[in-house]
């Protein structure tokens, strides 16, 4: 009973903590409000919180109830320890939202303590189920700390690509936005940069770039994997282990002898000259990645394949090229990530507005003379597209993974 009454107490201030500190964090961002950080308070009152949690589930078997119990506790020991004003938000001034910020503090952080001691004896504690349940907690803890720190920067550049300069120069800090503008003046921004720094023409412009290299790369690592995967030549092996040796150069070391070699041959501020090094730079990585998933298909099926008549050729594209459907879309996503996001190449090549990449279109905004929403809305036009097509590459990349098992 110690054992798991110690637990408790240790992960309800833990999360008393840490839920302070997001949803502060969170509630001054969205609501534009000073939500104050009462940590202390909040680490306080989870210790009683959890502690009545864990009495709770021998009172009663309803998680639900215990939950409730849970909750209560903390909530009344919370509100008592900052003066009726959780998160600096006073019931009297703020109710709706100041009740709000109190329920999601109780809810989440007894949620975490009960999650932890799901399906466990908290009186009758062993030395493996304690590490079980500080493993589940400490799981929580970095999805919660990974999570803040993916989310909360892009919700700051969503909202600051919403505001007027006006908004921006009364308070930087205020992400809160006024639905009741109407939508034409809430997008002005991006409105703006279509309009006036024409930005469809990046968008296009990257897309064929993009696009392009991702064709490129797989036309020559496809094969190229396959030879070193399943034929058999001298030096096979050595350039198999020497694939990855250009990543062993440094791109700013790279771009300076490009640049002088394509400023003579006339490849440079030219959409040729990315189409020549963005394949050279993603050709590695992609032979090795498709290597070594040729190399895992069984063999047994293409020699099946070749003793019905197919030729080589034929069994790469009847056989080999459906099964690697799901490696084939990962390298293609990941190619197309790095064509689509890269900066130096096209910042050091392009100098003609008229062939900009996306990226390099989003760093002209950089300037004094251009509004900081605008760059904020360009740099969400940067991030969506990709998110948009990962997210759907990845129904297929999950369903396809187990096809093409042997069968025996």
């Amino acid at each position: 009973m110690a054992r798991g009454l110690v637990l408790g107490v240790v992960l309800g201030a833990i999360w008393g903590f840490v839920t302070a500190v997001v949803i502060g964090v969170s509630v001054t961002l969205v609501f534009g409000v000073d939500a104050s950080m009462t940590a202390l308070s909040a680490l306080i009152a989870g210790i009683p919180g959890a502690v009545a949690l864990l009495f709770a589930r021998d009172i009663t078997p309803n998680a639900w109830m215990q939950f409730l119990i849970g909750m209560a506790v903390y909530a009344v020991v919370l509100v008592a320890l900052t003066g009726l004003a959780p998160l600096g938000l006073p019931l009297g001034t703020v109710p709706v939202t100041s009740v709000l910020v109190l329920a999601t503090l109780a809810a989440t952080t007894i949620g975490a303590v009960a999650l932890a001691f799901h399906k466990m004896d908290w009186k009758a504690l062993n030395r493996y189920r304690m590490e079980e349940v500080l493993i589940h907690a400490l799981k929580g803890l970095g999805f919660v700390f990974f999570t803040a720190i993916i989310l909360l920067p892009f919700y700051a550049m969503l909202m600051t690509s919403f505001k007027k300069q006006a908004e921006l120069l009364q308070n930087p800090l205020d992400y809160s936005i006024n639905l009741s503008q109407g939508l034409m003046s809430l997008f002005s921004s991006y409105i703006e940069l279509f309009v006036t720094f024409d930005f469809g023409r990046f968008i296009l412009i990257s897309t064929i770039v993009s696009v392009t290299t991702v064709i490129l790369t797989l036309a020559a690592s496809i094969p190229g994997a396959y030879a070193i995967s399943r034929l058999r030549f001298p030096g096979r092996v050595t350039f198999s282990r020497s694939i990855l040796l250009i990543y062993m150069v440094p791109a700013i070391v790279l771009v300076i002898p490009l640049y002088a070699v394509f400023s003579q041959l006339g490849l440079r501020d030219s959409l040729l000259g990315l189409l020549i090094v963005y394949p050279a730079t993603t050709i590695p990585v992609s032979l090795y990645m498709l290597q070594g998933y040729f190399r895992g298909l069984p063999s047994e099926l293409e020699e099946a394949g070749m003793m019905d008549g197919c030729t080589r050729l034929g069994v790469i594209r009847r056989i080999t090229l459906p099964l690697s459907l799901p490696a084939i879309a990962s390298v293609a996503l990941y190619v197309f990530m790095i064509a689509w996001n890269e900066f130096l190449f096209a910042f050091m090549f392009l100098d003609s507005p008229e062939i900009f990449t996306l990226s390099r279109g989003v760093v002209s905004l950089n300037s004094s003379e251009v509004p900081r929403q605008h760059l904020m809305a360009g740099a969400v036009i940067v991030t969506i597209p990709v998110l948009v097509i990962f997210l759907w590459f990845e129904r297929f990349l999950v369903t396809g993974l187990t096809a093409g098992s042997v069968k025996g």
